[in-house]
């Protein structure tokens, strides 16, 4: 016959393991508190979130890692490279070159050595400005001059030429910077080519709603920006003129003999082959003489003489 436990007993029991789980509990949690007391804060931080580069190389390797830092040290080096390019390029240059020759050619020669300095030019990179030609005449001399601009590769070429048919007495080389002109006319035709483009963009929008006079004022503003542009565009185009070709300028002048007071120069004979010369200025001056005497002679002397000669005769008759 088996002996059956009573119901107290039983509940004692089960009560006494419930205590005893609680004490292990707080047991564990004592020591936990005792560890965070003792500067141990490994467990206490949370972890940090890994970096893209770090699980990049998680999943890749370091090798992906290395090529990824490279391609960000290639990106943020760009910029720098692409700021210091401006500073580091050399600023380039405009320049109106301009050269004046004085060139000597014998008197019998001279429309020839102007015709073919005139025709090398038309054979070059060269734009005749202008030309003229005198011949010499009994009362003047002849002369002859020449204006055009040359491409920088053909000066040589044109000098050379020059060099041939005449003799090059004077030679002036003159230069004047334009590059701030020039920075300034590009400027200009940069801001207002966006301002044009920006009312091309507003007078072809359909969504905004604008009046008619907003729409003919944005027109106006066009057509004067338009014409703004195309005179700096002009004024462009003649500075670039300006500064790609050379301005030369070539003044032709017969040449001259000297006359020296060496062994054949003999006085007598220069006063012989001048006399002509002498006498008919001598004359020349007697007539211009008379010419100017003339009129005085007939009002002025001429009735003095009569008035003198009738007082003569009268005082000769009273004397009779």
């Amino acid at each position: 016959m088996t002996a059956r436990r009573p119901f107290g007993s039983f509940f004692f029991a089960r009560h006494r393991s419930g205590l005893a789980l609680l004490a292990l509990a707080a047991a564990l949690s004592l020591a936990g508190c005792g560890r965070n007391n003792g500067h141990d804060e490994s467990f206490a931080r949370p972890a940090p979130p890994p970096a893209p580069m770090q699980a990049a190389a998680g999943y890749g390797g370091g090798v992906a890692m290395k090529e990824s830092r490279s391609r960000m040290a290639d990106t943020a080096a760009e910029p720098s490279a692409a700021e210091a390019s401006p500073q580091d390029s050399p600023l380039q240059r405009f320049l109106a070159v301009r050269q004046d020759l004085n060139v000597e050619v014998p008197a019998e020669q001279l429309a020839d050595a102007w015709g073919k300095v005139r025709d090398l030019c038309g054979t070059l990179k060269c734009e005749l400005l202008s030309s003229s030609l005198l011949r010499e005449t009994p009362q003047q001399p002849g002369n002859a001059m020449l204006e055009m601009r040359v491409e920088p590769a053909d000066v040589d070429k044109l000098l050379g030429g020059l060099a041939g048919v005449a003799n090059v007495v004077s030679h002036t080389t003159t230069s004047e910077d334009k590059t701030a002109e020039v920075i300034d006319v590009e400027a200009r035709i940069r801001n207002r080519t966006e301002f044009r483009d920006s009312l091309r963009v507003m007078l072809r929008d359909t969504v905004t709603k604008r009046t008619m006079a907003d729409l003919l004022s944005i027109q106006r503003t066009l057509s004067d920006t338009q014409a703004e542009l195309d005179a700096i565009a002009t004024q462009r185009k003649v500075l670039a003129q300006e500064t790609s070709k050379q301005h030369i300028q070539i003044q032709f002048t017969p040449k001259r003999a000297l006359v020296s007071n060496g062994d054949g120069y003999s006085p007598m004979r220069h006063a012989l082959r001048n006399a002509g010369s002498v006498l008919a200025e001598s004359v020349g001056a007697l007539i211009t003489f008379i010419a100017a005497v003339l009129p005085w002679l007939v009002l002025v002397v001429l009735p003095l003489g009569w008035l003198v000669r009738v007082l003569w005769r009268r005082r000769r008759s009273k004397m009779a």
